[in-house]
């Protein structure tokens, strides 16, 4: 059976949660990293709060929403929806629930989004991402190379 998704705006609350899972997308590329916990720990909650009050900044008119799955945080999604596009600031999920499918449903949302308004979807992609194939397969297109990232595109007429 598959899992219930649902989403709420975050709150301060959610706030640990939020620095837990910006560590867990860190993880791999921190494991080269000669730093004892207390470092690497330290570092990902500086990285975190600079993230978080970017984000806060740049986009004061975006959906910052806490992504539950079965009830329980699981992830985040934060969307801008302007006049001209959706643009997809971010998205992640705890690493148990990540090749399980629930990103692709979460995705799809956000497309179904995009179809309805008429608008295309945009988001930021690291070149090594794993989350690359997945773009890819629902149709999503490099528009621009900047550097670490692509800027993709999806449009709603395919």
């Amino acid at each position: 059976m598959a899992e219930r998704i649902s989403f709420r705006p975050i709150r301060d609350e959610d706030r640990e949660f939020l620095c837990r899972l910006y560590a867990s997308t860190r993880a791999e590329e921190l494991t080269i990293v000669d730093w004892i916990d207390e470092e690497k720990q330290s570092f990902l909650r500086f990285q975190f709060e600079a993230q978080h009050a970017y984000y806060q900044e740049q986009f004061p008119d975006a959906r910052f929403d806490l992504v539950l799955v079965d009830g329980e945080p699981a992830g985040r999604l934060y969307l801008d929806c302007r006049e001209d596009e959706i643009r997809l600031i971010d998205i992640a999920l705890l690493p148990e629930l990540r090749r399980r499918g629930i990103g692709g449903r979460l995705m799809n949302r956000v497309l179904d989004e995009g179809r309805e308004s008429g608008l295309p979807v945009q988001i930021h992609v690291e070149r090594n991402s794993p989350a690359m194939r997945l773009y890819d397969r629902l149709g999503f297109q490099p528009v621009e190379d900047q550097g670490v990232y692509w800027l993709m595109r999806w449009q709603p007429d395919g």
